[in-house]
This record gives C-alpha cells, structure tokens and sequence, in this order.
C-alpha cells in the first residue's frame, strides 16, 4: 500500500477536515458541548472503521487487520493522553472557549511530527532488521515502566519547555483571546496560549515515542502505520472534550495499556521465533483495554482518609 496518488489523497482530505473545521465548524471561539463533541467523535470513528473496511475490500484482510490493530493501539494510547492534556489546561487555566483550537493546532503539530518518525522509522526498519529488536524492548520497558513507577503529580508549568520559552520570548503577563500571538507598541508578543500550546507538542512527542513503535510491531507498511495514527489522533479533540468529566475514573487503564505494550514489545523481539498472527494480536490487545475499562468502571475506587 501507499503509492504516491493515495499518499497525496489522504493528506489533502486531512487538510480540508482541518481547513474545514477550523475555519467552517469552529470559526467562532466557545465552549464545546457534549453532544457536539459526541456527534465529532463517534464521526471520526465512522470515517476511520469505513477507512479501514476500504482497506479490507481493495487489498484483503491481512492489511485490514493490520490497520484496524494499529488504530486501536494508537486511541487506546491516545485516551491516556487526555488525561496529560486534562492536568495541562487545568495548570494554565485555559478557557474552555479555547482549548479546542489549541487541541486543534496541537493536532497539526502532532500529525507533522509523527509523519517524520513514521519515515524516519519505516528507513532504519529497513535497512536494519536489529531496529525491531532495539524497538521491542523499549517497549516492554516502557510497559514495566508505567507500572513500576510512583505516581507524582504533574506539573506542566515548570517544564523546561515552558521556562525556556518563557525565558527567551516576549510573552503578555495575559491571555490575549484565542491568540497565539499578538503585537504591542510595533513589537510581536507572545501569549501565554502559545506557551501552553508548545507544552501540548511536547507532551504529544514523547508519548509518540511508544505509539510509533507499537504500531510497527504489528505492521511494517508506513502507510498502514500513518493512517492509522492520523485517525487516531484527529478524533483527538473531540474525544477529550467527550471523556474530560470521566478521565479520573479510568484507574486501571494505564495498567491495561502497560500490558499491551510488553505484549507488543515481546512479539517484536521474539517474532524470529514464535509468529504471532495479526488477528490473534488484534483480540489480545482488545481483550487487556475491554478488562482494564470494565475494572475502572466497575470496581468502586478506594476512600481516601
């Protein structure tokens, strides 16, 4: 898959959705309602399960497989992501009236980062089959990792991110509407949003680091590996505005997304070995998110004294 016509093709209908809903559907600044969001999200759902049935009928069920596997490694990831963006507009109070444009910017940025270490990555795959390997144990890190270590509180303001721009940029001591920049006495001034919206990038590339290379334990076709991240992550927005009320209760789901990447992460490195079919891939990584959402939901939290 993925000749030049249909990468051109994706990548243009990408940027009439963004050009259309910036612009269009979100061209005034307010408060995204739950049903609006609802509607957006099971929408985007729609368009990437029709995406992946286009797949199934004009190249077979092994690409089918593969996409519908990687995208629901890729929004499993990204729903624990929301959690990160929930602490961030709660730590900057951002207005609600505007956390969708800067979701929506933070979705451009994210889809022109990922784009590169999705060609970056399909490169050193193929000239170096050690890659798969090196790639395979950082993901079974990067699952003991999220289980191992001590939960702290998140604290995006004092990131060096935030300091450094904050250090080397003219920034307004307020936020200046739904604008990222703005000028004073002749002279270009950042906003406070911007600064917050470079923080939102940041957060978005390192958890991309173990999205990536999840999706090519199961696939080695970057475009399987790009449109099924991009799907993902352009229901982003609406999904959060969706989940923000019930984001805490998913306890047990960064336990469940651990498992997957070990699981993944195992079949990456022992794949020379013990084949593991994409379908069996697929049920077991449906099954670890299905168990860890139904404990969160189901088994009552502890009280705090």
């Amino acid at each position: 898959m993925g000749t030049p016509l249909q990468w051109l093709a994706f990548n243009v209908f990408v940027l009439i959705t963004i050009a259309l809903d910036l612009r269009v559907f979100h061209r005034k600044a307010h408060k995204i309602s739950v049903r609006e969001a609802a509607i957006a999200s099971f929408g985007w759902i729609g368009i990437s399960v029709l995406f992946g049935l286009a797949v199934l009928y004009y190249y077979g069920e092994q690409p089918a497989l593969e996409y519908f596997t990687g995208y629901l490694i890729e929004k499993a990831l990204s729903v624990d992501n929301l959690f990160l963006f929930l602490v961030i507009f709660r730590a900057f109070a951002v207005d609600e009236r505007f956390q969708h444009r800067l979701l929506e910017w933070g979705v451009i940025g994210a889809l022109v980062m990922r784009g590169i270490m999705i060609a970056v990555g399909a490169e050193l795959i193929q000239h170096f089959s050690w890659v798969m390997y090196l790639l395979g144990a950082f993901l079974v890190y990067a699952g003991l990792h999220m289980v191992l270590a001590k939960k702290t509180e998140v604290h995006p303001e004092k990131s060096r991110i935030f300091r450094f721009a904050r250090k080397h940029l003219r920034v307004t001591h307020a936020y200046e509407g739904e604008h990222f920049f703005v000028r004073n006495a002749g002279k270009l001034f950042a906003t406070p949003l911007f600064l917050v919206l470079l923080v939102v990038e940041i957060t978005d590339l390192t958890l991309a680091i173990d999205s990536i290379p999840a999706i090519f334990g199961i696939t080695r076709d970057p475009f399987i590996v790009y449109t099924s991240n991009v799907f993902a992550i352009m229901g982003l927005r609406a999904l959060y505005f969706l989940l923000a009320g019930v984001l805490d209760r998913l306890r047990y789901l960064d336990a469940g997304l651990a498992l997957v990447l070990m699981f993944i992460g195992g079949k990456m490195i022992g794949e020379r070995w013990v084949h593991i079919p994409v379908s069996v891939s697929l049920g077991v990584v449906g099954g670890i998110l299905l168990i860890a959402l139904l404990a969160s939901l189901l088994i009552p939290a502890k009280k705090k004294r």
